[in-house]
């Protein structure tokens, strides 16, 4: 059907955590992925500098012969999907905060999302919250300093758990038993969090979920690659090449330098 890869595309290393879902899940599958590290974060930029960095990701994909493209960055899918999925002809896959799953499940009516400025201040996020959240109380927390430490390689240092001890406190008083996790970067959190948070508090993420509805995209657009045993994984990146390849500990990385 197609040999061609799937392009992913994130601020940085957060989106590694939908790469390694879908890897998981479609072994069969050639992967690029692009890590836009020297313009991280996105959350705090304007929508039109999103759009922009969205765009530019996108076209370089294109022009590496991507056949569909994971937006694998909640900032850039809330700001930027709907243009893309206009301007391009190959499908798009975005992400957006698993807020419906947890309102739906949520016994003490109660949920937290950690998220990014650019996220929670989107369009889209508001009519999804809207759409799910009437009858909770949601704690809405942005995880300013949390992408910026997980680039420069600080995901386990002290100055991280008391950053996220600091935003937990009041969604832990509003006795929330679901977070929702609103930035592919969270993902690597989750081990800290949960030793922070009561043990009745459910993490959610978008990994399983994005993975999925990748391999339904495929299928509806005869897609897959029914060609080979195993796919190859190619990493493209404009920061420092140490901290992909320190998330990256068990693959054979095929990691190449950006030119922008």
């Amino acid at each position: 059907m197609s040999s061609k890869p799937i392009g992913i595309f994130d601020s940085g290393v957060g989106g590694l955590s939908i790469w390694k879902e879908i890897r998981e899940l479609l072994p069969a599958e050639s992967t690029l992925y692009l890590s836009d590290s020297k313009h991280a974060p996105y959350g705090p930029k304007g929508q039109k500098a999103i759009l922009d960095l969205s765009i530019k990701n996108t076209e370089y994909l294109i022009d590496k012969g991507c056949k569909l493209i994971v937006v694998a960055c909640n900032t850039a899918t809330t700001n930027a999907i709907d243009y893309l999925r206009t301007n391009y002809t190959v499908p798009f896959i975005g992400i957006e905060p698993a807020i419906k799953p947890a309102a739906l499940q949520s016994k003490t009516k109660a949920i937290g999302i950690l998220a990014t400025k650019g996220t929670l201040s989107s369009h889209l996020f508001h009519k999804t919250s809207l759409l799910y959240s009437n009858d909770l109380v949601v704690v809405e927390q942005v995880g300013n300093g949390i992408v910026e430490l997980i680039e420069k390689g600080g995901l386990h240092s002290k100055e991280m758990r008391n950053l996220l001890s600091t935003y937990l406190v009041p969604m832990i008083k509003a006795k929330i038993d679901f977070l929702v996790l609103g930035c592919t970067h969270y993902h690597f959190l989750t081990p800290i969090l949960k030793e922070l948070l009561p043990n009745n508090v459910s993490i959610i993420d978008s990994g399983e979920a994005v993975a999925r509805q990748t391999k339904s995209i495929l299928e509806l657009n005869k897609l897959f690659n029914n060609g080979a045993i195993d796919g190859e994984s190619q990493f493209y990146t404009n920061g420092e090449h140490t901290i992909i390849k320190d998330f990256l500990k068990s693959e054979n990385v095929r990691l190449k330098k950006l030119d922008f």
